[in-house]
C-alpha cells in the first residue's frame, strides 16, 4: 500500500488527487507544520527536505511533485493519466509540471516563506519579497493562461497529471493577491475540477 505524508494547503495536494483519480490502495499520514512536525526526527526519517508531500512505495521513499505524480501515473495505467507511449507528449507534461514547481511554487513560496533566502530578521527584504507575489505568481499564471493552457485541460482534450497540480496551484491565487479576471481560463479549469470525485474526495480530507 502506499502512503502520502501531506499537510492541507500544500502542493502535496496534487498527489492526494490523483491518488483518487487512479483508485490506488493509499493511506495518509498529516503533518502538522503549526506543530513542526515536519522537523521531527521521525518524519525526518521519511523526508530529510523536511518538507511535504512525501510518497512511501514498496521500493522506497518518492519526494517532490512532478516526480510522484508520474510515478502514480505509470504504475496505474490504465488511468491514462500521462501517455507511455509518446515521448514528446510525455516531455511536454514533465516541461508543464516542472514550470509549476521551479517558478510558480516558488513565487508563492515568497509571501510566507521568505527566510528560504534571505536572512529571518531582515525584515525589509522579506516584505520586499511579499510585495512581489501578486506580481509574480501573476505573471506565471497568465503564461499558464495564454500560453500553456491548450484547452479544457492542461494538455488539450486529455485529463492528465497536469490538472491535478494546476489546480492546486490556483487554489492559492486570492491569498497570493492575484487578480482572478485576468485569469478567465484558469479560473474555468478549477470550477471544472472541482467537479470531479477525486478532486473533492481529496480536498475534504486535506480541509476535515
Amino acid at each position: 500500500m502506499l502512503k502520502l505524508y501531506y499537510t492541507a494547503s500544500t502542493c502535496s495536494l496534487a498527489t492526494h488527487i490523483v491518488l483518487e483519480e487512479v483508485g490506488a490502495d493509499y493511506s495518509t499520514v498529516r503533518i502538522d507544520f503549526g506543530a513542526e512536525q515536519q522537523k521531527s526526527a521521525e518524519y525526518l526519517k521519511v523526508n530529510p527536505k523536511g518538507r511535504v508531500p512525501a510518497l512511501v512505495t514498496d521500493r522506497g521513499i518518492l519526494t517532490e511533485t512532478p516526480a510522484m505524480l508520474v510515478y502514480v501515473a505509470q504504475s496505474f495505467p490504465q488511468a491514462r493519466l500521462a501517455p507511455m507511449d509518446d515521448p514528446f507528449f510525455f516531455a511536454e507534461i514533465q516541461s508543464f509540471n516542472s514550470y509549476l514547481c521551479s517558478h510558480v511554487h516558488v513565487a508563492h513560496a515568497h509571501r510566507m516563506r521568505g527566510h528560504r533566502w534571505v536572512d529571518a530578521d531582515d525584515k525589509a527584504a522579506i516584505a520586499a519579497m511579499q510585495r512581489k507575489v501578486p506580481e509574480s505568481v501573476g505573471a506565471g499564471f497568465e503564461l499558464i493562461e495564454h500560453g500553456m493552457l491548450k484547452g479544457p485541460w492542461v494538455m488539450g482534450e486529455h485529463y492528465t497529471v497536469c490538472d491535478a497540480y494546476l489546480f492546486t496551484l490556483a487554489q492559492w491565487l486570492e491569498k497570493d493577491g492575484v487578480d482572478l479576471a485576468r485569469l478567465p481560463r484558469v479560473v474555468d479549469h478549477r470550477k471544472r475540477m472541482l467537479e470531479r470525485l477525486a478532486v473533492r474526495k481529496a480536498v475534504a480530507e486535506e480541509t476535515a
